[in-house]
């Protein structure tokens, strides 16, 4: 029975695999680059030449390319801040203060803050939450499955926690008597 082993996680190895691939193409690019600097022009396909070559203008007008932009600036998405502030900060209205000055005690605030703490920080990725708690990912196990597997090795160790008490409860009884 594998209870206390760590199972092998699928995530981890394929990352393993991709990074090991990136580091295969990074080396074959500097190989290129090498080659490219070093006076040996390679021949350009005519497929290959891009949009903004002076071979594809002379051949046809093309649209310019979609997608994000050949240069190496970099592209930058409007986040409303406010909506991310506001939800982190607590109102200060003169409603949640008093005569003199001090904050009124908030019974639903302080519910808030003790249930908080049992919960842990909200999910940066929820589509992944939900596709690992579905079991989505190929080679994953659903969390449910995983769930339920921990509770039951937890109920199965609790019973002999208590079986265990029992018994040396039971022999103190019959020594003293």
């Amino acid at each position: 029975m594998g209870w206390f082993k760590k199972q092998p996680d699928p995530i981890d190895n394929r990352s393993r695999e991709l990074n090991a691939k990136i580091a295969e193409l990074e080396s074959r690019i500097k190989k290129l680059n090498q080659e490219l600097h070093s006076g040996e022009k390679p021949r350009p396909r005519p497929a290959a030449s891009p949009f903004g070559s002076p071979a594809a203008e002379t051949e046809t007008e093309a649209p310019p390319p979609s997608g994000p932009p050949r240069g190496g600036e970099p592209i930058f998405e409007k986040v409303d801040q406010n909506r991310l502030k506001a939800s982190a900060e607590a109102p200060d209205t003169p409603q949640h203060f008093n005569e003199l000055g001090v904050r009124k005690y908030d019974l639903w605030s302080l519910l808030d803050r003790f249930r908080k703490q049992f919960h842990g920080p909200p999910a940066a990725n929820p589509k992944l939450v939900n596709y690992l708690a579905a079991g989505s990912i190929q080679g994953l196990r659903p969390l449910r499955y995983e769930k339920r597997v921990a509770r039951n090795r937890f109920i199965l160790l609790l019973a002999i926690l208590g079986l265990l008490c029992l018994f040396i409860a039971s022999y103190a009884l019959q020594r003293h008597h």
